[in-house]
């Protein structure tokens, strides 16, 4: 079967290197997901590993659709009922660019119609009772090309289960692991946030150091489904617990509020990493390290939501004072939107990355490559 990924944009070939690195067959790569061809254990295998990806969608089938009769007799024509029991609910959610089917509330309402309508004739029953499991429906409708999915995921995979709360201006996981993933941190050099919040980046640079699968605990969608083995998902598990490491590791992070601290000390123990993350209440524009290498990563403030921007821009120049002393083999990346950060951060990246946290476009600033 084929299995979609959709991922922020900017982050498709990370999302790519994650899956081909889980072996997975025809990795390609398109804006805002990743495709693959796989079986009902990789679903597992994808919901339990995936960092940098939004949710695990299993395709049914793609269509052209110019008409809602071409999506409506599309939709009929798939095998609902191989995946969805008597008693199944099945919301429909998706999306329409570039195509004459542009009302997504009406395309909705067609999915919901036509599958309703063979998983009727199927079970023989003019209403059906939607009582059990869920399984999520969603399409993409591109170009009048109709794609139907089910979701296998549920909630979205950067609900790792750690974080209950947050500072105000939340930094998703999946970006966390994907700004950590940019700084090719892999656990042998020391690792540090002078802006760590709720703790979000030094806790995912600590699973990435210990290899540990991020989604091990939490649940999804798919382990409800009856058609999915629940030995599956045990494998899974299994497969990915024999690929943690177990070692010391030098991961701090820091912030000059000390309740977000106490927060983020109790985040990493949720996440089962508090023995290998170090979090003190510190300022940023007197961070100093003396090591020869290291990586830092970190999600200042913007001054759009959490500070006025003369604030931001002023941190960003103590900040970028107290950057300067680092040793010059140290790799950083810095996430903002501000668009004069670099010049008072004081030097200009030596590369970019455009990216997205929620609808805010923002830039990785790469230093040190």
């Amino acid at each position: 079967m084929t299995l979609t990924v959709p991922c922020l944009f900017g982050l498709e070939s990370l999302v790519s290197n994650e899956m081909k690195r889980l072996n997975l067959s025809g990795v390609r790569a398109e804006n805002g997901r990743v495709h693959c061809e796989g079986t009902m254990l990789d679903i597992a295998r994808l919901n339990l590993n995936l960092r940098c990806g939004a949710r695990v969608l299993m395709e049914l089938g793609s269509f052209p659709a110019q008409d809602f009769e071409d999506l409506f007799q599309g939709v009929l024509a798939l095998p609902w009922e191989d995946y969805i029991p008597r008693d199944g609910e099945f919301p429909v959610k998706g999306y329409s660019l570039t195509s004459k089917l542009h009302s997504v509330p009406a395309c909705q309402a067609i999915v919901k119609k036509a599958a309703a309508r063979r998983l009727g004739a199927i079970y023989g029953c003019e209403t059906l009772p939607e009582t059990g499991s869920r399984y999520q429906i969603q399409f993409a409708i591109i170009k009048d090309t109709a794609s139907l999915y089910l979701d296998t995921s549920g909630a979205g995979l950067y609900k790792r289960g750690y974080r209950a709360q947050n500072m105000g201006a939340p930094l998703r996981e999946t970006l966390a692991a994907a700004l950590v993933t940019l700084s090719r941190y892999r656990g042998r050099d020391p690792f540090c946030d002078p802006f760590c919040g709720s703790g979000t980046i030094p806790i995912e640079a600590a699973l990435i150091a210990k290899n540990r699968a991020p989604g091990l605990d939490r649940s999804f969608a798919a382990q409800r489904w009856r058609n999915m083995d629940s030995g599956l998902w045990l494998e899974a598990a299994e497969e990915a617990v024999d690929k943690e490491f177990h070692g010391t590791y030098d991961i701090w992070g820091g912030d000059i509020d000390p309740a977000a601290v106490e927060l983020a000390r109790h985040n990493a123990a949720l996440a089962g990493v508090e023995d290998c993350v170090r979090f003190e209440t510190a300022d940023a524009g007197k961070f100093h390290r003396d090591s020869e290498y290291g990586q830092l990563v970190t999600n200042p403030p913007y001054g759009e939501r959490l500070m006025e921007k003369k604030e931001a821009e002023a941190l960003y120049r103590s900040f970028g004072k107290a950057h300067r002393g680092l040793p010059p083999k140290w790799r950083t990346v810095v996430l903002s939107s501000h668009t004069e950060f670099e010049r008072c951060f004081g030097r200009p990246a030596d590369q970019k990355r455009k990216l997205y946290n929620g609808m805010l476009k923002c830039d990785a600033f790469l230093y040190g490559r």
